[in-house]
C-alpha cells in the first residue's frame, strides 16, 4: 500500500464515521474532503473544484429549480389529488394508488419535495377515512424512493452513476435506460408493500398506551394532565397581560386557555389582561411552578446597586463600542452567544446616544453601538483583544448608571441556607431569561467572584447580582402566589372552535431553523401561535418548548386562531400538514410548467438534440423566464447542501482511482466473492451499497463505489453498465432508516415512527428489491456483454 492509497483511505474512513455519526453536517463534512484531498496534494486544484463543474451537479440543481415550479404552479399537486381520489377507502387500495403516486411524480421531481408535496393530501384523505397516518406516510417515503428510479433524473445517485460511467470512457446512460428496470422495482415494491401491510405500523406501539396517530389526542398525548392554575383576586398579577405576567417564560407552559366565569378564551393572545380569579388551563410540566416557590428562599439583601458597589466587590465595568465590519454586526447579543464567546456579562446598550435597556439582548447590533459589559477585570481587559470592537473605556463617570438607565435596577440576592436552589446549576432555576432576572455575576464569601452561567452552581450563602427592577420582583412574587387547583384531562375538542384550531406542522425541506429554538427564532411573537407539543423520535416533547432545539423531522403540534394557522402556511420553513391550509398555487402558470418540463427534457434528451445537462439548466430559466418560478424562489428550492455534498464528494471518487485505493479495495472485493460468480458479484455490491444507505447520504455512497463496481466489473469481465446500474438501485434502497434520506425524515414527525418500525418494513423491502434487481437487471443489462 502506498502513501497515498493510505492517506485516501484515511480520509475516506473519516468521512464514513463522520457520516455515520452526524456529527457534522454532511455538506460540511463533504467540503472537508474535497480540502484535505488539496491540501495532501492527492487531487489538483483544478481537480478539487471540478464537482462544481460536473455535469452531475449542474443537473441536479437544475432538476431543483424545475420540481420548485412544478410545485409552486400545482402541476404535481393536482396530479396528486387527482389520482389519489380515484382511490376511494379501501386501505390495500389507498397504500397502492399512493405509492404508485408518489413513484410517477418522483421521476421528473427530487424525492423529498415529492414526500412534502403529499404529506398534507394523504394526511387529509387519513382523516377523511380514518385510517392512522402511520399506515399511508412511509407509502409516501417509501413510493418516491423507489419511482427515482424511474428515469435518469430521478434521483441523484442516478445522475451521479452516469456521470461516472462516462468518466471510464463508457457512453453515459441516457434518460430512459433506467426505466425498465425501474418499472420492475416499482411496480414488486408497491405489490409487497400492499401485500405486507401489517408491517405497517397501526398505532399499537408502546406498553401502556394505545396510539393511534390519526388522533391529535393520542399522538401528542394531549389526554396527560393540564393543569389548573387560579390567580387571586388580590395578585400583582391582575391588570397585566400574559406578555407582562412572563408566565410561559417563567414556568415553561402554554396557556392554552382561560375561564373567566362563564367565559372561556382559547388560545389568549399575549396582550390578554389578567383578571382576578381567571383560572388558567396550561398544559406543561409544574416543574418549575413548584421551583419559582423554592426561591421564596431568595433574600433580598441589597437594592438599588451602584457600580461602585459592584467595584468594591471585585467586578469591573466598560463600555466597549462595536467595530465596523465584524462579525458581530447584525448578529444580536444571543445569537452571538456573547457571554460564551467574550467571557463579559453585557448589561445595557446605547444606540445613537439613545439607551436600550429592555430586549437589547435580541437586538440585531450595529456599527457604534456602546456595549455596557460587566466582568472581573482580567475579563474586561481582554476585550482589547478583540478585532469586534472598536474601542473599549473603563474610565466611565459617576453618571454611568443614569446614563445608561441602570438605577434601580442592579439588586443582591442572597441563596439562604435551606434553600431548595443550592446545589443547582443556574440553568436548572430558570432565574435568568425564564423570570426576567439577568444574573449577571455571583459574590462567595469575602473574595471569590463568578460572572454567571448556565453552568455556575449555586451554594448556599451566595450573593446574586441581577438585573431587575421592583416591577418585576413583584411580579416574581406574584407567581409564587398562583394557585394549582386540579389537573384536568383535555381533548382536542376541548381546544378548537370555529376560530381556534389545532394543526400540526413540520420543519420543511427547505427550512433555515434547524438547530434553532423556539425562543431564538421568536416563534410566538411572530406567529402569534402556541406550540403545545413536538413529537420527535417516538415520542412528544411538552416541557420547556421554547428551549428545544428543532430538528428536521419534528412535528409541531400548533394551536392558534385559524387565520394564523393559514398565514403559517406561506412561511417557507415550514409545511402545514392541512391541505385547506396550504398556500395558494399559481394555477394559472400549471400547463406552461408542464409544457417546459416536457420541452427540457422528453424532446431534446430522447431526441438526442442536447446533452441532458445543458437541457435542464434550459427548463430551469425557461421556467423562470415564464413566470412559473420567480428567481428569488428559484435560489430557495435548490438543495445547497446536496450540490456541496455532491460537488465535494467528488474530488474523492477521482483520488480513488488516481491513488490506486479503488483498484485495491476491487482487488479485495473480487478476491472475496469474484470466485462465486457475475450473479453472486452483484448481490454482494448490492448489499454493500445498501447498507451503506442507511446511514450515509446516497449521493455520497454513490459516488464511492460505483467506481469500485466499474473496476469490478472490468477485473472480472462482467457488463460494467450492470454493475453501475447496481449501485444506483441500491443507493436508493435507503428503506430501513430515519435517516437514510431526507424523505424518511420528513415523515417520521407526521407519522409518529419510532426507528424499529423503519427496520420492520424497510429490511424486507430492500430484499425485496435485492431479488427483483438480480432478475430483471441481467435481462435488460445482460452480465457477460
Amino acid at each position: 500500500m502506498t502513501q497515498d492509497i493510505a492517506f485516501v483511505l484515511l480520509i475516506l474512513g473519516a468521512a464514513m464515521v463522520l457520516f455515520v455519526t452526524n456529527w457534522l453536517s454532511a455538506d460540511l463534512v463533504a467540503l472537508l474532503v474535497l480540502l484535505s484531498l488539496a491540501l495532501t496534494g492527492l487531487v489538483t486544484p483544478e481537480e478539487a473544484l471540478s464537482g462544481f463543474s460536473n455535469p452531475a451537479v449542474i443537473t441536479v440543481w437544475a432538476v431543483f429549480v424545475m420540481s420548485g415550479a412544478l410545485y409552486r404552479t400545482g402541476v404535481a399537486r393536482m396530479v396528486g389529488q387527482q389520482v389519489l381520489h380515484l382511490a376511494g377507502e379501501g386501505e390495500a387500495r389507498l397504500i397502492g394508488v399512493i405509492m404508485l403516486t408518489s413513484a410517477l411524480i418522483s421521476a421528473v421531481m427530487n424525492n423529498v419535495g415529492v414526500a412534502a408535496l403529499l404529506l398534507p393530501v394523504v394526511m387529509d384523505i387519513g382523516r377523511r377515512t380514518r385510517i392512522p397516518a402511520s399506515r399511508l406516510l412511509m407509502p409516501v417515503a417509501y413510493g418516491a424512493l423507489l419511482g427515482g428510479l424511474l428515469t435518469m433524473i430521478g434521483t441523484p445517485p442516478n445522475l451521479l452513476v452516469s456521470g461516472i460511467v462516462g468518466s471510464f470512457g463508457l457512453e453515459p446512460f441516457t434518460l430512459l435506460d433506467f426505466t425498465p428496470v425501474g418499472v420492475a422495482v416499482v411496480v414488486t415494491g408497491v405489490a409487497f408493500v400492499v401485500v405486507a401491510r401489517r408491517l405497517l405500523p397501526s398505532g399499537h406501539e408502546g406498553d401502556d398506551s394505545v396510539r393511534e396517530e390519526a388522533d391529535l389526542n393520542a399522538l401528542y398525548e394531549l389526554r396527560a394532565a393540564h393543569v389548573v392554575l387560579h390567580v387571586p383576586r388580590q395578585s400583582a398579577l391582575v391588570g397585566l397581560t400574559l406578555a407582562e405576567s412572563r408566565l410561559g417564560a417563567a414556568l415553561g407552559v402554554n396557556v392554552v386557555s382561560i375561564h373567566r366565569g362563564d367565559q372561556t378564551v382559547l388560545a389568549p393572545p399575549p396582550d390578554t389582561v389578567l383578571q382576578g380569579d381567571d383560572r388558567l388551563v396550561v398544559a406543561g410540566s409544574t416543574e418549575r411552578l413548584d421551583m419559582l416557590r423554592a426561591h421564596r428562599h431568595l433574600k433580598l439583601t441589597g437594592a438599588d446597586l451602584t457600580i461602585h458597589d459592584l467595584e468594591e466587590r471585585g467586578f469591573r465595568i466598560a463600555e466597549a463600542t462595536v467595530a465596523a465590519g465584524g462579525k458581530l454586526v447584525g448578529e444580536s447579543i444571543r445569537e452571538a452567544k456573547f457571554r460564551q464567546r467574550y467571557k463579559v456579562q453585557v448589561l445595557a446598550l446605547k444606540r445613537d446616544g439613545r439607551r436600550v435597556t429592555n430586549g437589547y439582548e435580541d437586538l440585531p447590533l450595529e456599527e457604534g453601538d456602546r456595549l455596557l459589559v460587566l466582568g472581573t477585570p482580567d475579563q474586561v481587559a481582554s476585550l482589547s483583544e478583540h478585532k469586534e470592537f472598536e474601542s473599549l473605556r473603563r474610565d466611565l463617570g459617576k453618571d454611568v448608571e443614569r446614563e445608561y438607565g441602570l438605577t434601580s435596577r442592579l439588586v443582591a440576592l442572597m441563596v439562604t441556607p435551606d434553600s431548595a436552589l443550592a446545589g443547582r446549576s443556574l440553568g436548572e432555576t430558570h432565574l435568568g431569561d425564564a423570570f426576567g432576572l439577568g444574573v449577571v455575576g455571583v459574590m462567595r464569601g469575602k473574595d471569590q467572584v463568578l460572572l454567571a452561567d448556565a453552568d455556575t452552581q449555586l451554594e448556599a450563602g451566595d450573593v446574586l447580582v441581577v438585573k431587575a427592577d421592583r416591577r418585576t420582583l413583584r411580579t416574581l412574587g406574584a407567581l409564587r402566589g398562583l394557585v394549582v387547583e386540579s389537573a384536568r384531562d383535555v381533548d382536542a375538542g376541548d381546544l378548537e372552535s370555529p376560530d381556534v384550531g389545532l394543526s400540526a406542522v413540520v420543519l420543511s425541506p427547505y427550512t433555515h431553523l434547524a438547530g434553532k429554538t423556539l425562543r431564538e427564532i421568536h416563534f410566538r411573537e411572530k406567529y402569534q401561535l402556541n406550540v403545545v407539543a413536538i413529537w420527535r423520535s417516538g415520542k412528544a416533547i411538552r416541557d420547556n418548548l421554547r428551549d428545544v432545539e428543532l430538528r428536521f423531522g419534528d412535528a409541531l403540534l400548533l394551536h392558534g386562531r385559524r387565520d394564523r394557522l393559514r398565514t403559517l402556511a406561506s412561511d417557507r420553513d415550514f409545511l402545514v400538514l392541512t391541505q385547506e391550509a396550504q398556500e395558494p398555487v399559481r394555477r394559472d402558470k400549471a400547463w406552461i410548467a408542464a409544457l417546459v418540463m416536457g420541452l427540457a427534457f422528453l424532446l431534446p434528451v430522447v431526441m438526442g438534440w442536447m446533452p441532458i445537462q445543458i437541457a435542464s439548466v434550459f427548463g430551469a430559466v425557461l421556467m423562470v423566464v415564464t413566470g412559473c418560478l420567480r428567481m428569488e424562489d428559484a435560489y430557495h428550492f435548490i438543495e445547497w447542501r446536496a450540490v456541496f455534498l455532491i460537488a465535494g464528494m467528488l474530488p474523492l471518487g477521482i483520488a480513488m482511482q488516481t491513488s490506486g485505493a479503488a483498484e485495491l479495495m476491487t482487488t479485495s472485493v473480487v478476491a472475496t466473492i469474484g470466485g462465486y460468480g457475475p450473479l453472486a458479484v452483484m448481490a454482494g455490491i448490492f448489499i454493500l451499497t445498501a447498507l451503506a444507505a442507511q446511514f450515509m447520504p446516497s449521493a455520497a455512497v454513490a459516488v464511492l463505489l460505483a467506481p469500485i463496481a466499474i473496476h469490478t466489473a472490468t477485473d472480472l469481465g462482467i457488463n460494467p453498465y450492470a454493475l453501475a446500474m447496481t449501485v444506483a438501485i441500491a443507493a436508493s434502497s435507503s428503506f430501513a432508516s430515519p435517516v437514510g434520506h431526507p424523505a424518511n425524515t420528513l415523515i417520521m414527525g407526521p407519522g409518529g415512527y419510532r426507528y424499529s418500525d423503519y427496520l420492520r418494513v424497510g429490511v424486507p423491502l430492500t430484499i425485496v428489491v435485492l431479488i427483483v434487481t438480480m432478475i430483471v437487471l441481467p435481462l435488460v443489462w445482460p452480465l457477460v456483454p
